[in-house]
C-alpha cells in the first residue's frame, strides 16, 4: 500500500510568473464551466416529456447524442486547443485536471444524492494541479540570512513546467523515502502556496486495539469531553471575530463594487477568514495530539454532521467544525499508532453509563443525575463513558469474530 501525505509550502513567484498563473486559473475556469454547461444541456434535453414542452426553454439535442463524459470532453479539449491560442499556453495536463475535477464532482453527487456542481465565477477557481513529475521539482537549497537577526528559514527552488523556477519556503523538510508525485498550486488571500503530494512505498499497518481506552463526546459548550472526566473548552474562533467581520462587511457594503477601496476591504475580510480557519485547524491538531498521548484506543461518536449543520445551532456547529476535527484525529491516530473508531451516537446522552438506566433530558440539562444509581456527573462526560463502553464492546465482538474465523480456517 502506497503511503501518501500532503505538505503545504509558501511560494514566491515573480510578477511574470504570477500573471501567468492567474491566467492559467482563468483558462481552467473557462474549461470547467464549458464542460459543466455541456453536461447540463445534455441532462436537461432528456428531462422534457414526449407529449409536453417546457414553458421556459428547450434543449434540442439529437436522441443518439452520447453523454459528454470525461473521455469525450478530453478529446474535444485536444481539438479546442488547436483553435484557441489561450489554451495552448497552459500545460495540457493542467487543463485536463479541470475536467477531472468536474468528473469527480458528478461522481460524488451520484454517491451522495445531492450537491449538483455549480459554475465558477471569476476569482472562485483558486487552484490547478500538475498531476505527475518525472523527477523531484524541489532543488537548490539556500539558507536564510541570519546575520541581521532574522529568523532562520530553509529556502529552496521549485521548478514548475511552463512557469519556471521560483522560491519555496520549506518550513519543514520533505521526509526521507518520500517522492513528489503531484503539485497543486493554490492562491489564498495571504499569497501563493504549493501543496506537494508525497508518496512512499513504506507500508504503514493499521493500528490494532491496545492500551487504555478513551471515549470522546463532541459538544458546543465544551469542545470535547472525555470518558476520564476532562472537559476541553470550545475556543469559538468565528464567534470571537464575528463583530470585526460585521464591521468590515458593513463598510464593504458602502463601497463601490470594483473600486480600489472595495478590493482592499475585501482582501481584509478574506485574510480574517483565513486566519480563523488556520486557528481552528491548529487547535484541532493540538487537541488530537493531546488525546493520543492519553490512550491507546480512542472512540468517537459517528455524527450526522449534515443534519447538525442545518439546525438552530448551525453557526456554532460550523464554527467548531466537528467533521474536520474527526478527520484530523483519525490521521493523528494513524501517525501515532493509536487505534481509532467511531461508534453509534444514538441516545448516548440519554443513558446512564453506570447502570444503563434511561435518563431522558433535553439539551438545556447539562448535568447527568441518575435516579437509579444516583450518579452525578457532567452530561458530556456521561456521554463519553457511554461511547467508550460501546467502543470496547465493538472491539471485543470483533476479536471474537476473528477468533472464530481463525479456528474455522485451521480446521479446514
Amino acid at each position: 500500500m502506497m503511503e501518501s501525505m500532503t505538505y503545504t509550502y509558501r511560494i514566491h513567484p515573480d510578477i511574470d510568473q504570477e500573471a501567468k498563473m492567474l491566467d492559467w486559473l482563468e483558462q481552467c475556469r473557462r474549461v470547467y464551466n464549458y464542460a459543466l454547461r455541456q453536461r447540463k444541456d445534455w441532462i436537461n434535453s432528456r428531462k422534457c416529456r414526449i407529449d409536453a414542452c417546457s414553458l421556459r426553454q428547450e434543449y434540442i439535442l439529437s436522441a443518439d447524442e452520447p453523454y459528454p463524459d470525461y473521455y469525450k470532453q478530453q478529446n474535444a479539449l485536444t481539438e479546442a486547443k488547436k483553435n484557441i491560442p489561450e489554451f495552448q499556453a497552459v500545460h495540457s495536463q493542467v487543463l485536463q485536471d479541470a475536467l477531472k475535477r468536474l468528473d469527480r464532482a458528478f461522481k460524488m453527487r451520484q454517491e451522495r444524492g445531492f450537491g449538483f456542481p455549480r459554475f465558477q465565477k471569476v476569482g472562485r477557481y483558486r487552484s490547478f494541479v500538475f498531476p505527475q513529475f518525472k523527477s523531484n521539482p524541489v532543488t537548490g537549497w539556500q539558507t536564510g540570512d541570519t546575520s541581521s537577526g532574522n529568523k532562520f528559514q530553509r529556502r529552496a527552488l521549485i521548478k514548475l513546467p511552463k512557469i519556471g523556477k521560483m522560491s519555496i519556503v520549506l518550513h519543514r523538510a520533505i521526509p526521507d523515502g518520500f517522492v513528489v508525485k503531484q503539485v497543486r498550486v493554490l492562491i489564498k488571500a495571504s499569497g501563493w502556496y504549493a501543496q506537494l503530494i508525497l508518496q512512499s512505498d513504506i507500508y504503514t499497518p493499521e493500528p490494532m486495539p491496545h492500551g487504555e481506552p478513551l471515549g470522546i463526546d463532541w459538544g458546543i459548550s465544551s469542545f470535547v469531553a472525555t470518558s476520564q472526566g476532562e472537559l476541553i473548552d470550545n475556543p469559538r474562533f468565528y464567534i470571537q471575530s464575528q463583530s470585526k467581520l460585521k464591521w468590515l462587511q458593513r463598510k464593504l457594503s458602502q463601497k463601490q463594487r470594483g473600486s480600489n477601496s472595495y478590493q482592499v476591504l475585501a482582501k481584509k475580510i478574506s485574510l480574517l477568514h483565513e486566519k480563523i480557519g488556520n486557528q481552528r485547524k491548529d487547535f484541532h491538531y493540538k487537541v488530537s495530539h493531546h488525546l493520543c498521548r492519553q490512550a491507546g484506543m480512542i472512540f468517537a461518536e459517528d455524527l450526522n454532521i449534515l443534519g447538525l449543520s442545518k439546525g438552530m445551532l448551525a453557526k456554532h456547529v460550523l464554527d467548531s467544525a466537528p467533521g474536520q476535527f474527526l478527520g484530523i484525529l483519525d490521521w493523528v491516530c494513524l501517525k501515532t499508532g493509536t487505534y481509532f473508531s467511531q461508534v453509534d451516537a444514538k441516545r448516548s446522552s440519554q443513558l446512564c453509563p453506570e447502570c444503563g438506566a434511561d435518563v431522558p433530558k433535553d439539551l438545556s440539562v447539562r448535568i447527568h443525575n441518575c435516579p437509579e444509581c444516583h450518579v452525578v456527573m457532567p452530561r458530556d462526560v456521561a456521554s463519553g463513558k457511554i461511547i467508550v463502553n460501546r467502543g470496547i464492546a465493538a472491539v471485543e465482538g470483533l476479536a471474537v469474530k476473528l477468533g472464530v474465523e481463525e479456528e474455522s480456517s485451521d480446521s479446514r
